[in-house]
């Protein structure tokens, strides 16, 4: 049964954006020592339904119209926020990639998340879902009018070289550890991509491959380099490392297995999916790693159709 490999532009931006871009600022507030009536005004005129519960800065708690209307119905208006609030409270980082936000909307089924910065842990702003579809549709408006503008295509680059077989490479060094550019190189990648007239269905595949890829290098690893070799039948996606390796390959490509560090979990990343998320995104993947030495992940998408006319997958049989 051949795996569905479509992913859309919507699916691309998710991982190309971050969290920053689609929340909100001038959050509004609550301290943990007001009132429960002091929500009335505030949900009236700032109409909202809930708002994060902030001591010194930080984030302590959450309080919902629901809590308000508890409160209202059982006469406790001067009870103190602290004592209806909800303590343990979810948040999202602002460099966070957006597609982490979009799971953990369905993962909770919230309807809103705080945002906070990731040194400070300082609250910087929120996010809905609404917010999160009207950044996208805004970014989607913004690269349609790129595109009207600049139509910068080089799409047949490799029929106007003479030769007999025609490699491109592409290379772009990772740092580990560097959550602050996590993705940078994946978006450079496919950024290149585009001037040379990929097709957006493949190109969003190679993007989230590469991003998927990118981020295995920043958080198991001291660094490494992400690399792209672009022919006229397909665009192989390597990430390289010299990082501790994978002892058991099969166990890591189970989704949702992950040895990243709690504190790695507790930035928002490493949830186990990346792996998985690149085999189903490409037509072939290769993974080889030592233990102690490092790991090369190798990734094909074929350009339309695959080698000699033939299909993926049964250009990669033969290959």
């Amino acid at each position: 049964m051949a795996t569905d490999r479509s992913y859309t532009k919507i699916q691309e931006l998710t991982y190309e954006l971050k969290v920053r871009d689609a929340m909100v600022g001038n959050v509004a507030t609550v301290s943990p020592g007001q009132p429960i009536r002091d929500l009335r005004d505030l949900m009236r005129k700032r109409r909202i339904s809930g708002a994060p519960v902030v001591e010194n800065g930080r984030v302590v708690g959450v309080i919902s119209i629901e809590d308000y209307i508890k409160c209202l119905a059982q006469g406790e208006m001067d009870v103190p926020v602290a004592e209806r609030m909800t303590g343990r409270v979810e948040t999202l980082y602002a460099d966070e990639p957006l597609v982490h936000a979009v799971r953990k909307f369905d993962q909770y089924g919230f309807g809103r998340f705080p945002v906070v910065e990731r040194d400070s842990r300082e609250l910087v702003g929120i996010i809905t879902k609404g917010n999160i579809i009207r950044c996208l549709l805004r970014k989607l408006e913004i690269e349609y009018r790129e595109e009207e503008i600049h139509q910068y295509r080089a799409s047949h680059i490799f029929e106007d070289i003479v030769a007999d077989r025609t490699n491109l490479v592409l290379k772009y060094d990772i740092a580990g550890g560097d959550f602050d550019r996590a993705g940078e190189s994946a978006s450079r990648l496919k950024k290149a991509l585009h001037r040379l007239g990929i097709e957006p269905g493949v190109l969003r595949r190679i993007a989230i491959a590469a991003f998927e890829a990118e981020m295995n290098v920043i958080v198991f690893t001291d660094g490494g380099q992400l690399a792209a070799s672009v022919c006229s039948e397909r665009v192989t996606v390597t990430a390289t490392d010299s990082g501790p390796g994978i002892a058991d390959i099969e166990q890591a490509m189970q989704p949702s297995f992950s040895t990243a560090p709690d504190w790695v979990r507790e930035l928002g990343f490493g949830a186990g999916m990346g792996l998985c998320n690149i085999k189903n995104c490409t037509d072939a993947m290769n993974l080889a790693s030592e233990v102690g030495r490092g790991t090369t992940l190798e990734a094909v998408v074929y350009l339309g159709r695959g080698k000699a006319g033939m299909e993926p997958e049964a250009a990669d049989a033969r290959a």
